[in-house]
């Protein structure tokens, strides 16, 4: 059945995605977005079937316009970021629990029975086991490290999605991104800083092996889920998710930032040596999804982290200049 969303952060990396997804599907769409961090560029050739409300999801009013006649809400709003965690944890801290609850109070005033809530891995930090399945301890390790600003909000949004969702919607459903990654998905996470690095470091040096400074050791291990395999899990979940469920979105390829550093000397033919450098307080060291639960509604990932990256790496060589717009 054909039906109307609201997407908020529709014009984001992860949003845009999404929203393309569903205009395929035949659903009508509304986007959120305050065009803060989002970019109408990704939407090209769809923003004409879509309707554009521009707004901050901290703001009861734009949240209340939105909203209105929609039948389900998909909210992706949110700070992301790494580098953000750190450095303006009260903004993150603030677009998250404040979106979520103007959010919840636009589906009750408008009776949107209907709601999907963008999470993330962060939510249990370090897990007791990896891979990890959706049903571990909610943590946050140290409070007065600002990177936890960023899972905190999103165990405050799951909670509150969870114990509103029962009372008072028919659907109620959570997703866990983890580690997803593409062309034009912002400039503060580690494939983008990894090829705009290297690009840098080919330019200044024609020739010869390459010094490639790293955060910490490069031991650390990560699974990454390119943006066409996650969108294909989200709607997996949209069609044959459960009320009152989570699911993880990722793949179980896991790859440590060596690996990863080495495959993006090889977009550009070259060859490094890392350069290890202070890790990030408050990092973790192995981070993987138990897909087993979407995967038994049939979602099935077909990128390799091989496969997709020089595309992505590509991209972001090619359009280092864009980099001045978050500036």
């Amino acid at each position: 059945m054909n039906k109307h969303y609201l997407v908020t952060g529709g014009t984001g990396f992860i949003g845009s995605g999404v929203v393309k997804a569903l205009l395929k599907a035949g659903h009508k769409i509304t986007i959120l977005d305050d065009n803060s961090r989002g970019r109408p560029r990704r939407l090209e050739g769809f923003l004409k079937d879509v309707r554009m409300v521009d707004g901050d999801v901290r703001n009861p009013q734009d949240v209340m316009r939105a909203t209105e006649g929609v039948d389900g809400v998909m909210h992706l709003a949110y700070v992301n970021g790494t580098e953000f965690f750190y450095s303006k944890p009260e903004v993150v801290l603030d677009v998250g629990v404040k979106g979520m609850v103007n959010i919840l109070d636009a589906c009750l005033h408008h009776k949107v029975r209907e709601l999907v809530l963008a999470s993330s891995s962060e939510v249990y930090q370090t897990p007791p086991m990896v891979p990890t399945p959706e049903t571990v301890p909610l943590i946050v390790p140290d409070p007065m490290n600002p990177r936890y600003s960023y899972g905190s909000g999103k165990i405050i949004s799951e909670m509150m999605t969870l114990h509103y969702g029962a009372k008072f919607f028919d659907r109620s459903l959570i997703f866990r991104p983890h580690n997803v990654f593409g062309e034009d998905m912002g400039w503060e996470h580690v494939i983008p800083q990894f090829a705009l690095r290297m690009g840098e470091l080919t330019r200044k040096q024609e020739s010869g092996t390459l010094k490639f400074p790293i955060q910490g050791t490069g031991k650390e291990q990560r699974s990454f889920v390119y943006i066409d395999d996650f969108v294909d899990g989200l709607m997996t979940m949209i069609n044959h998710g459960e009320h009152m469920n989570i699911y993880n979105i990722g793949t179980s390829e896991e790859k440590t930032m060596a690996d990863v550093a080495h495959l993006v000397g090889k977009c550009f033919d070259r060859t490094i040596e890392l350069a290890p450098g202070p890790e990030a307080k408050g990092g973790t060291q192995r981070r993987c999804p138990d897909i087993t639960k979407l995967s038994a509604l049939g979602y099935k990932p077909k990128w390799t982290l091989e496969k997709s990256l020089p595309k992505v790496v590509k991209w972001y060589d090619e359009n280092r200049d864009k980099r001045q717009e978050n500036a």
